[in-house]
């Protein structure tokens, strides 16, 4: 199927879930996800449409950008590495979703005061606490919460998560509802609404819906299965 048709698919099934939930229309933010796909890719989705596109890396999100409409709006998903940060500021991103830990937080506060602005951000949660993944854990995020929210030049939207991978998405909604209760708790705790959730791709954004997410990043599910590089062997 095409990436039109694919990406009108997607887009029902993100209204029938909304419905589900009680929840209005439109209520829920559709990320494309456009990691390994061409410039070409993306244009096909943005001609029907589509304007809010995810990058996992900084390098390939700043050589899309420059080759797509100016209205095309763009996230960078994936972990920042503190040298980047610079680059991710003065680039056309608008916000960073995968703030993993205070340094990086602080990095970006400190970098944006730099630059005269204010960088906008959601905090990645290891809602799961899985070893191998990036995150606060959840416990982190409240002990931490007071000095993140100080930092001069961070705005704090929202927290975004990913669950450990299951191939039932029923599997992924208490990691989805346990970032739901967090950020109502730290709503709290003020003084930021976190209006942001971002949760859900494309095996489980309807669950992710219905628990809360204002924000679903969906790849696959659009543009098609991903063809990664074969690894170089000597």
């Amino acid at each position: 199927m095409s990436v039109a048709t694919q990406l009108e698919e997607v887009r029902r099934r993100v209204a029938d879930a909304e419905k589900r939930s009680g929840r209005p229309a439109g209520s829920v933010q559709l990320m494309a996800v456009s990691k390994t796909f061409s410039a070409d890719d993306v244009a096909q989705a943005y001609a029907v449409g589509q304007r809010l596109f995810g990058e996992n890396r900084l390098q390939e999100a700043l050589g899309k950008i420059p080759q797509l409409p100016q209205d095309c709006r763009w996230h960078l998903i994936g972990p920042l590495q503190r040298n980047k940060v610079r680059k991710a500021l003065e680039s056309r991103i608008e916000l960073i979703q995968a703030v993993e830990k205070m340094s990086t937080a602080e990095a970006i506060s400190r970098i944006a005061g730099e630059l005269a602005q204010i960088a906008s951000v959601l905090i990645e949660v290891n809602i799961d606490s899985e070893p191998s993944k990036h995150g606060f854990s959840a416990q982190e995020l409240r002990d931490g919460w007071s000095s993140l929210v100080a930092l001069p030049h961070l705005r704090i939207c929202g927290l975004m998560c990913i669950p450990a991978p299951t191939e039932d998405p029923e599997q992924s909604r208490p990691a989805f509802s346990a970032l739901r209760e967090l950020a109502e708790e730290l709503r709290k705790r003020g003084p930021l609404p976190l209006e942001v959730l971002s949760m859900g791709m494309s095996h489980d954004f309807e669950v992710a819906i219905e628990e809360g997410s204002t924000l679903v990043r969906v790849g696959s599910a659009i543009f098609g299965n991903r063809a990664y590089p074969s690894p170089v062997t000597a």
